[in-house]
Formats: structure tokens, C-alpha cells, sequence
């Protein structure tokens, strides 16, 4: 789960300001990165990452920099849609179909 840090900021995945903001471990926790880097994203941009991935994804694509993230072609169209979007704005999120599977 996510752990809440600076309630309002910049997000730096989508780059939205004055967004409520959660922890996102690059490398995730279970998978050795407990200590490394972590990031400030929108709560709708970290669970739309772990709705289109799962760790295990995450970490065998290489998805564990904000660079990478926006080079992935589904993280950056959901980048696109949410910048568009107001602060306050919470759309629904869908697992994708593979993460539901595991």
C-alpha cells in the first residue's frame, strides 16, 4: 500500500500540480527495492502503474525510472489523458485484464 508523504505538490510522473501525492518505490519493495529510490506521484498516476503492471512487470520491462515509465507507450497515453485533467479529478481505474489474471 501506499504510503502518503506531502499531501500537495507536483507529481512527477504527469507532472500535475497541486495533486494529493503517495510513495512509489521504483524498484518495488518485494522485489529488493525497500531502501532505493522512491518518487512523489498523483494517487491516479501510481494506480494506474500498478494497474497496467505488476511488480514483477515492472521490474523485468525496466520500468523503474520516471524516464522509463514515460517511454512505456501505455504509461505515457495515460500521461497524455491525465495531464488534460484537473487537480481534483479521480478517474476510475481498471486492472488490466493480465494483472487481474495474477
Amino acid at each position: 500500500m501506499a504510503k502518503q508523504i506531502a499531501n500537495v505538490g507536483r507529481c512527477a510522473l504527469c507532472g500535475r500540480d497541486e495533486v494529493e501525492r503517495t510513495e512509489h518505490h521504483l524498484t518495488p519493495k518485494e522485489m529488493g527495492g525497500t531502501f532505493m529510490e522512491t518518487v512523489l506521484l498523483c494517487r491516479t498516476c501510481h494506480r494506474q502503474i500498478h494497474a497496467l503492471y505488476t511488480n514483477e512487470d515492472l521490474v523485468r520491462l525496466g520500468l523503474t525510472t520516471i524516464e522509463a515509465l514515460l517511454a512505456d507507450e501505455r504509461v505515457a497515453a495515460y500521461v497524455k489523458y491525465i495531464r488534460k485533467q484537473p487537480p481534483g479529478v479521480l478517474p476510475k481505474v481498471r486492472k488490466s485484464a493480465r494483472v487481474r489474471e495474477r
